[in-house]
């Protein structure tokens, strides 16, 4: 079956190249440079420019990413990101704006959008906690195409060819800016959030689409829906959840999944990389759907208990 060449589908993961690539295409990217986690955190903090974003180039989503606005929160983000155990850390300059994400398939090289995700809550740092997902889009058609054909762009330098993109970008005065590409779906439970035609899910249409079946007129099934990521609000044993009941009778709300185990150590953003569950909603408008999100939400009580360091016994 045809895919994304492997080249391709590396340079996807590896943040330092495809920034470069983006920026040989001539998309907009901001200031980066690469360095080890070896080097003096001051001498680097000397380097970047203010306000800045440090991310591990071994870790996916937004574990390890973490904003600095002075040469201070540098190295106390630097010494952290050692602590967590990656070898390479990319600085880019901080980019300013509202935050979407774009799913998408690519055909012979041309990419076909499927959905745009508006993120409503702001992602300013000093942490990247994603939450909440709406499509389709509030945004207004030019910044709806700004953000599609950029993706477009990033599709092309990248050269991936064939199979599912989920990318990740911001819109601000200056106009779309690519986060991060990815030759694969929108992650976790998230695709549940997505229905075409009559009742198709996405993993169905990338299916279809892989063994050359026509998905060129695919279309979302109507009018709105959403996810939302659950955070962890902090580090402890997870024990349980009260509220489900009245989460999911919350008018749109159309699943509540909790995926914590009892027992289950959480960690937190920007160490930890899970969250608490995902609740599913749809509505007649975007704006209903984050309404029913955001009350399911608040319905949710969760108890997570202290974690105890254990004690290493003495030699005396």
């Amino acid at each position: 079956m045809p895919f994304h060449p492997p080249a391709a589908a590396r340079a996807c993961q590896d943040k330092y190249l495809a920034r470069q690539l983006y920026r040989a295409a001539g998309m907009r990217v901001p200031e980066f440079f690469r360095a080890t986690l070896a080097q003096d955190p001051h001498a680097l903090a000397a380097r970047a420019s203010y306000p800045c974003v440090l991310k591990p180039l071994g870790l996916s989503g937004s574990r390890g990413v973490i904003r600095a606005d002075n040469r201070e929160e540098f190295a106390a983000a630097f010494r952290r990101i050692v602590r967590i155990g990656e070898h390479y850390v990319q600085v880019e300059s901080y980019i300013p704006g509202r935050e979407f994400a774009v799913e998408g398939l690519v055909t012979a090289g041309e990419f076909q959008p499927l959905a745009i995700f508006d993120k409503p809550d702001p992602l300013e740092g000093p942490f990247f906690e994603e939450t909440i997902y709406v499509t389709p889009s509030r945004e207004p058609a030019d910044v709806q195409e700004a953000l599609i054909s950029t993706t477009a762009r990033a599709v092309r330098a990248l050269g991936l060819r064939h199979g599912p993109v989920h990318a990740e970008l911001r819109y601000n005065q200056e106009g779309a800016w690519m986060l991060e590409t990815h030759a694969r779906p929108i992650g976790g439970l998230c695709a549940r959030s997505l229905r075409f035609g009559a009742a198709m899910p996405l993993e169905e249409l990338i299916l279809r689409h892989a063994v050359g079946e026509d998905v060129s007129q695919a279309h979302l099934d109507g009018p709105a829906s959403g996810v939302m990521m659950m955070p962890i609000p902090k580090g402890g044993i997870y024990q349980s959840v009260e509220g489900t009941d009245r989460a999911a009778a919350v008018p749109g709300v159309v699943d509540v999944i909790i995926t914590a185990k009892e027992g289950q150590h959480l960690i937190p953003l920007p160490e930890g990389s899970s969250y608490l569950g995902f609740l599913f909603a749809r509505a007649d408008s975007p704006e209903e759907v984050e309404r029913s999100l955001r009350q399911a939400h608040a319905e949710l009580r969760f108890h997570i208990a202290t974690a105890l360091e254990t004690l290493r016994p003495s030699n005396a």
